[in-house]
């Protein structure tokens, strides 16, 4: 048989139905079609968003106190958030709200939203951008956490977009700080009296002044007993078991050091330091 006959026996043999080599082409034909559809479905969401948004934890972050006691800031933040669920038909699983400046990343009520949307398989939704924070670490992490979120305000970013706007912002809320630093620098300079340093700024508000002092003192102390909990969560059990056993206080500061362990700042332990920690870990 010459090689043009078996070239068309092979043909005849490949084009028959229900061939071997035909059957395992399309197996890799839906294969490859379905791994493109994936990828697109995936890039289509990831650019435009997820029109089926659905099981959403919403977050909520006002800057201050007085903010958060009088809604200022709050109201805007809830109506934005009520249209997008009465656009897309979402069902809210919960809300939370913070009452912290925007650089700080030690945040318990998104680190509780973030928890909630995660075991619920549902989307972090806030009004603004910004409402997550102006740090770019800090939603480089949020994005790495692989729980999904949205912003209302950019409701059609992606990924990226996401992550260089949330660097201009940072830039901006950095440039706003050190132009306010210098006004008031400039200020002070001339000889211009700032804040409670002002002529007549205490006047019949005295009873006011002593009550914020005492306030200030005692949230300083609060503030200072929950640093020390966090900083040192993991050893306080281990030095008040030594203390329960009937170690001294120095013999607890000696094991702490023996193992390598220091203070926040980076010190070794002595006799008032584990003091001081086990008296603000009760």
């Amino acid at each position: 048989m010459d090689r043009r006959s078996r070239s068309r026996n092979v043909k005849k043999s490949t084009s028959q139905p229900g061939s071997p080599s035909i059957t395992l082409n399309l197996t890799s034909v839906k294969y490859n079609v379905t791994m493109i559809a994936g990828q697109l479905h995936r890039l289509v969401n990831d650019y435009f968003g997820d029109k089926a948004v659905q099981r959403i934890v919403t977050y909520f972050r006002v800057s201050t106190a007085k903010q958060g006691q009088s809604g200022l800031g709050l109201e805007g933040q809830q109506a934005a958030v009520d249209a997008f669920v009465a656009r897309r038909g979402c069902e809210v699983l919960a809300s939370y709200t913070e009452v912290e400046s925007g650089k700080l990343s030690v945040r318990p009520q998104l680190a509780k939203a973030l928890a909630h949307a995660k075991r619920a398989k549902a989307t972090l939704v806030v009004a603004k951008l910004d409402r997550l924070a102006r740090n770019v670490h800090f939603m480089s992490s949020l994005m790495e956490s692989r729980v999904d979120f949205l912003a209302i305000d950019l409701e059609h970013a992606n990924r990226l977009t996401i992550h260089i706007l949330s660097a201009v912002a940072e830039g901006e809320a950095k440039a706003i700080s050190d132009r306010t630093k210098a006004a008031l620098a400039a200020a002070k300079a001339r000889g211009v009296k700032l804040g409670s340093a002002r002529p007549g700024h205490w006047d019949g508000h005295e009873e006011a002044r002593r009550t914020g002092g005492l306030k200030g003192l005692e949230t300083g102390r609060a503030v200072l007993k929950k640093a020390a909990k966090e900083a040192y969560a993991d050893l306080i059990p281990e030095m008040q078991g030594l203390r329960t056993g009937g170690k001294t206080l120095q013999e607890i500061a000696d094991a702490l050091n023996s193992q390598g362990h220091t203070t926040r700042r980076g010190k070794s332990w002595n006799a008032v330091q584990v003091m001081r920690v086990l008296g603000r870990a009760t």
